[in-house]
């Protein structure tokens, strides 16, 4: 027997080895959720995740429901101490650790409903001590445990817990809970309960109990229940519950003991003994509300025997969700009147209701509030229910009518004029098409709901004296009805492409317009609303221009005295197509498409600023001219080769018609007619040397003013003429500089020096005045650059050295000729 247990002990030390080597993985090996909101709420449900994942730790809740965690560690929700909410629901969980919760110490709302846990631990909450809600139901523990769980919880105020599995409830179990606002016990297997153990707790709001199988089977438990919960003034649920016959109505009578005020049945099958005894049970009890939500009623609706039962107290009697199984045998309301005398307020909804007889209506002579919606009412069963309007109704102040079968707005107004004291009327989700011209209501209507019908356009036909207006779901392109009382208007969900008229609305204080085709509105459009505080626009095709986006984030940081309700996540930008998708709160368009005026027009100024600086740079460069003159070159120049082409192509040479083109400026052209000329075309027998006396060649000089043939462009008669000279002789002086032309000539000159066609040194330079390279201006590059590097000839001041220069300009004229003789 011993080596077993020895062996046993091993296999749980290696299993709690490997559950604490699983505990301390680092943090990086955990999963991560980031799906958190601006207010730092975090929903990480429905994400899979087999361990809680990690989150930031400025979260303030934190939803982890349905997922598939079966652990929580000790070091899993550490760092969190700003954490005001967890959900834990719907996961697999069988295992927390003692501290788990320790550094929760912000704790408001706990669940841990719908898991694994089999046994609650007392010092999961000692640290919890804000916590005010806890969620334990549907896990299977069969017991709440000891020392009691909740003995720190002393500011709790919502507690639910248990299951199916729960079978014993014991003095003690809920010490340190003080009062409670809410109060659930599912129990429907519970056996063993000593009596008190619920009425430790003091006061007392609304308690919840499921006990299915102790109402069938031990009614003795039932009634110690229902004696430690039930008070006047604390609203009593029922859930799960069936009533077959006397003995298992009798638990009520501790309650009716108590005195208590409001009772709820929910998923209640009951029949009609049980319903005549439990009505006797209650008889003389100053109950105010009956409810029975989910109800299966097994009889025929046979009630008389309780009709001698005082239910005078009973001011509301609701119904919603019933089932007869035997609908052909249930009796008419007609022999439940002495149930219909008393209520101010009655609710028979979703029942398969399709007409409430007039008799029947006439015996709610203290009705105020009827609500008979999602049933089958048609408008002429609603005809036979309102008594034909006749106002047999006569103090009824609200009337819903919505969810059925009526197809007629004229005929719901005609049955509702005569109701003097109608203030609120719900005709909603019913098979409206049109609206008439005009209708007939009650003038003290003040709330009137056609939402969800299939109305296209409004008419005159709705009262002025609305305060409050649902048009919701329906097919309006627009609503241009004034209203001048209306406080509210509600048009979501139809086909509006722009906001109503302000103006017609002088006192509307909410508007709700989500979920139409509204593409965009400005502060201009909300101007005329004088009054309105609350908007709703959401979930709309917005247009993101710059005006809306604006006019959106101004609105949302609080500007103004008109409030977006609905939340900034519902705006969001349809078109342009690069934004669709995008929160318009986000939205930050760029200063080229909001300001395209200014745009141009600053853009337009700084162009025609930089253009204006560009040319006033380009023409004190002489760039201008540069191309000017670079333009007209490379056109003469191609005219020239293609002379040179030509000449070619016939077999002929170049002729060289002149010994020099002479390039002056026209102020110079008195000393070149009267010294240059002469000298050169008619030399004197004196101009020769004496080595060699012999009389000297006249030269053929290129004037323009003598030889450019006339009709022909000057900038071609220059590139010929040059082509036609041995050598060109520039005349440099102030005149020469301050000439275009002579520029001209000179860079045609300098081309011509890197031509592959032309000889030698083809300019020579005469200064007639002193002119250094110093003093030309840089723009004369070409001009400076012969000056440094060609020797140029100055004309001489002094009469006697005249001769010199002259035989100089022959020789340099000359050249190779005279080499040759």
């Amino acid at each position: 027997m011993r080596q077993p247990t020895n062996l046993y002990f091993m296999v749980l030390f290696l299993l709690l080895s490997l559950c604490w080597g699983q505990r301390s993985n680092p943090d990086g090996e955990r999963p991560s959720c980031d799906r958190c909101n601006r207010q730092l709420s975090c929903n990480c449900s429905h994400g899979g995740f087999t361990r809680v994942p990690t989150v930031t730790d400025r979260a303030l809740t934190l939803d982890l429901s349905f997922n598939n965690i079966t652990v929580v560690t000790a070091d899993d929700l550490k760092g969190h101490l700003r954490l005001r909410a967890l959900s834990l629901h719907g996961n697999r969980i069988a295992v927390i650790h003692p501290s788990a919760f320790d550094s929760l110490w912000s704790l408001e709302e706990l669940d841990l409903s719908n898991n694994q846990l089999t046994a609650l631990n007392h010092t999961w909450f000692s640290k919890l001590g804000a916590l005010r809600e806890l969620n334990l139901l549907n896990n299977p523990y069969s017991c709440l445990g000891s020392p009691p769980v909740f003995q720190s919880l002393v500011r709790l105020r919502r507690l639910r817990f248990g299951g199916p599995a729960l079978e014993e409830l014991k003095r003690g179990d809920l010490s340190g809970v003080t009062q409670l606002e809410e109060l659930t016990v599912h129990a429907n297997n519970l056996t063993r309960y000593e009596s008190g153990t619920l009425a430790y707790v003091w006061p007392l709001g609304c308690v919840t109990l499921s006990l299915h199988s102790p109402f069938l089977t031990n009614t003795s438990l039932v009634s110690a229940v229902l004696r430690d919960v039930s008070y006047p003034e604390t609203p009593l649920i029922l859930e799960d519950i069936h009533l077959i016959g006397n003995l298992s109505v009798q638990p009520f009578r501790e309650s009716a003991r108590r005195r208590i005020r409001k009772i709820t049945f929910h998923n209640f099958r009951v029949s009609d003994e049980a319903i005549v005894n439990l009505l006797e049970v209650l008889d003389g009890v100053p109950i105010t509300a009956l409810i029975v939500d989910n109800v299966t009623l097994t009889g025929e609706g046979r009630w008389e025997p309780a009709r001698r039962s005082d239910l005078k107290s009973v001011d509301e009697f609701f119904v919603r969700n019933t089932v007869v199984l035997d609908v052909f045998k249930f009796v008419s309301f007609l022999k439940l009147g002495f149930l219909l005398k008393y209520p101010r307020k009655v609710s028979l909804i979703n029942s398969q209701v399709f007409v409430m007889p007039c008799v029947a209506s006439q015996l709610l002579v203290s009705l105020q509030y009827l609500d008979l919606s999602d049933n089958l009412l048609t408008d002429m069963t609603l005809e036979e229910s309102l008594c034909k309007g006749d106002s047999s109704l006569k103090d009824l102040r609200v009337l819903n009518v919505s969810g059925n079968s009526l197809k007629s707005l004229s005929a719901v107004s005609q049955l509702v004029t005569k109701l003097s004291k109608l203030t609120h009327l719900d005709i909603s989700r019913n098979g409206y098409i049109s609206m008439p011209a005009g209708c007939s209501w009650p003038s003290t209507l003040r709330y009137l709901n056609i939402s969800g019908a299939k109305l296209a356009t409004v008419t005159p036909c709705l009262p002025a004296t609305l305060e409050v207006l649902d048009l919701s779901n329906n097919n309006l392109r627009s609503f241009t009805l004034a209203l001048p009382a209306l406080r509210e208007l509600h048009l979501s969900g139809s086909k509006i492409l722009r906001l109503p008229p302000g103006r017609l609305f002088p006192n509307l204080q909410t508007l709700t317009i989500q979920s139409n085709i509204l593409y965009m509105f400005a502060r201009s459009d909300l101007q005329s609303y004088s009054r309105l505080q609350d908007l709703q626009a959401g979930q709309n095709k917005f247009v993101c221009s710059c005006d809306f986006v604006s006019f959106f984030q101004s609105a949302i940081n609080g500007g103004g005295d008109m409030h977006l309700t609905d939340g900034e996540e519902s705006y969001t930008c349809d078109s342009p197509f690069e934004r669709h998708g995008h929160l318009v709160g986000q939205v930050h368009p760029s200063v080229v498409e909001c300001h395209r005026v200014l745009f141009v027009s600053v853009s337009c100024g700084v162009a025609l600023f930089v253009g204006t600086l560009l040319t006033t740079v380009l023409w004190r460069l002489h760039a201008f001219w540069y191309l000017k003159m670079m333009w007209a070159w490379l056109r003469a120049k191609r005219s020239s080769r293609r002379r040179r082409q030509r000449r070619d192509e016939e077999g002929s040479e170049g002729l060289l018609s002149y010994d020099a083109f002479v390039s002056y400026s026209e102020r110079d052209a008195s000393w070149v007619e009267n010294f240059l000329v002469p000298e050169l075309e008619e030399p004197s027998e004196n101009d020769g040397d004496s080595v060699n006396p012999r009389t000297p060649r006249p030269l053929t000089l290129c004037l323009h003013k003598r030889d450019f043939l006339p009709g022909h462009w000057i900038v071609d008669n220059i590139i010929s003429a040059m082509e036609r000279s041995r050598r060109t002789i520039f005349i440099l002086s102030e005149n020469f500089v301050q000439s275009d032309w002579c520029r001209y000539e000179l860079d045609f000159s300098h081309f011509q020096l890197f031509d592959e066609n032309a000889a030698g040194d083809a300019a020579i330079l005469i200064l007639l005045e002193p002119l250094s390279k110093d003093d030309i201006p840089k723009r004369f590059c070409k001009l400076r650059k012969l000056m440094s590097s060609t020797t140029y000839l100055e004309w001489p001041q002094d009469e006697e050295r005249s001769g010199e220069f002259w035989r100089s300009l022959r020789n340099a004229l000359r050249g190779d000729d005279e080499e040759d003789d």
